[in-house]
């Protein structure tokens, strides 16, 4: 419905009928003698009223009253309210402001300053509308986009897991580790790097990057698909070359992520390369492959490379029995499984239980 009408709350005939003249060529009038009969009539005509001339002094409601009734049924912000008054008071006129008024019309009445006021308000208050309309409509248009967005999301990280997933069941397979391992490293990794988030915030570690890091921490060994069975599965002390055989799989790990795996996240992709590459690198700076000392190693290798530790220390493999967990914490604590950052290892004293604890959850099957 088209707005173009004006409604005149005015108690004296003879200003309102000087209004209406002054209106009558532009606009539909409606005219109201008190405030309550101006409330009705605009309860009934709302979409067809353009603007409203108020005056300040009438019966059964004054200005006010009308503008704290409107004001609490949210109608002061859809049509522009002028307040008109003969009182010469700046206190009026700041409360008026502040119930909602976009304007005043001073008495005596001054013709084409009053036509250039309601001109002015009418403008204006369409333009206002108009543009919470458009904005509205591209915050809705925002707001699928983004939905839309976080699907894609969802569906590329469902994508990447189960890649990680398909990829950490194969090195399972072909390392004939414990089928509980990759689980395991993943939930020593998110639990050491909790720790390490809230006792060290100047690793700037989040939730969001711990997930990444879990994630990437099942490619950790990767690389070790590359090695020959008679090495990987070997009881007896490896050989020099054996040994530099085995420690390529860091190198060879990262090439496979680099050069085979497609994983579409690029912040999972850089921390599931740089965890292949330097989960055996340590904090003196004599691990491998570059030797890269203190904190040239990342947070999220220096976590995985504690948690893969602790890991081998507590199961069974081959060439070894399971240690108990208080053991492996003693070793590792203690240097004995090569050199880790001081607060890494405070991080890992605070978590000490929670790992026995997910080591019991996730025990390997007999």
């Amino acid at each position: 419905m088209k707005q173009d009408t004006i409604l005149i709350f005015e108690d004296n005939t003879i200003e309102r009928e000087i209004l209406v003249e002054l209106f009558r060529s532009d606009y539909k009038i409606l005219e109201a003698a008190d405030g309550k009969e101006g409330i009705e009539l605009l309860n009934k005509n709302f979409p067809s009223i353009a603007v409203v001339l108020l005056d300040y002094m009438m019966p059964v409601m004054d200005g006010f009253k009308v503008l704290e009734y409107l004001k609490e049924k949210k109608v002061l912000n859809k049509i522009p309210f002028i307040m008109v008054t003969g009182t010469e008071s700046a206190e009026y006129e700041k409360k008026g402001y502040e119930l909602g008024i976009v304007s005043y019309i001073k008495k005596p009445y001054q013709p084409d300053v009053i036509k250039q006021v309601v001109s002015n308000a009418v403008g204006w208050f369409q333009y206002k509308l108009q543009l919470e309309t458009v904005v509205k409509r591209q915050n809705e248009s925002i707001k699928k986009q983004n939905e839309v967005l976080r699907k894609q999301a969802e569906q590329l990280t469902q994508l990447n897991e189960m890649l990680i997933d398909s990829l950490s069941n194969i090195v399972e397979f072909r390392n004939l580790e414990s089928r509980q391992h990759i689980k395991r490293i993943r939930e020593f990794s998110l639990c050491l790097g909790k720790s390490v988030m809230d006792l060290y915030p100047e690793y700037h570690l989040t939730q969001e990057k711990l997930e990444y890091i879990g994630w990437a921490s099942s490619l950790h060994d990767i690389g070790k698909i590359t090695i020959p069975d008679n090495i990987i599965l070997k009881s007896s002390k490896l050989t020099p070359d054996e040994f530099e055989l085995i420690k390529s799989h860091t190198t060879k790990g990262a090439e496979i992520i680099s050069q085979t795996i497609h994983i579409n996240d690029k912040e999972l992709f850089d921390y599931a390369y740089d965890i292949a590459r330097h989960h055996h690198e340590k904090y003196d700076g004599k691990g491998y492959p570059d030797g890269l000392k203190g904190d040239e190693i990342s947070i999220a290798a220096q976590i995985v490379s504690l948690v893969d530790i602790y890991d081998a220390l507590t199961s069974k493999r081959v060439y070894k029995v399971a240690y108990e967990p208080d053991k492996a914490y003693q070793m590792i604590i203690n240097g004995h499984s090569g050199a880790f950052s001081p607060k890494l290892l405070q991080s890992f004293t605070e978590v000490k239980s929670e790992f026995e604890n997910l080591l019991s959850l996730y025990r390997d099957e007999d």
